[in-house]
């Protein structure tokens, strides 16, 4: 879905600012945009829901952390 003319991109990263997003300054708050957004996906968990990565957007995640483009996963499952 295109950006409304009157929004402006966020900054590119390295800009030497932290990226903030913030949902109150989105312009595509409350769009159904906003409704597939990944920063909405995860604060809509539930305390204790898992976040369920599958396969295909797992491979997604490494490809572009090898690129740089993203951190990669930090979590480590417990053992005992």
């Amino acid at each position: 879905m295109p950006r409304p003319d009157n929004a402006r991109p966020s900054p590119a990263p390295g800009d030497g600012d932290p990226l903030v997003i913030d949902c109150d300054d989105c312009a595509m708050q409350g769009t159904d945009c906003c409704a597939d957004c990944v920063v909405t996906f995860i604060c809509s968990r539930q305390p204790g829901e898992a976040v369920v990565v599958d396969v295909a957007e797992e491979r997604a995640i490494r490809l572009l952390s090898t690129a740089g483009l993203v951190p990669e996963l930090r979590h480590v499952r417990r053992t005992g």
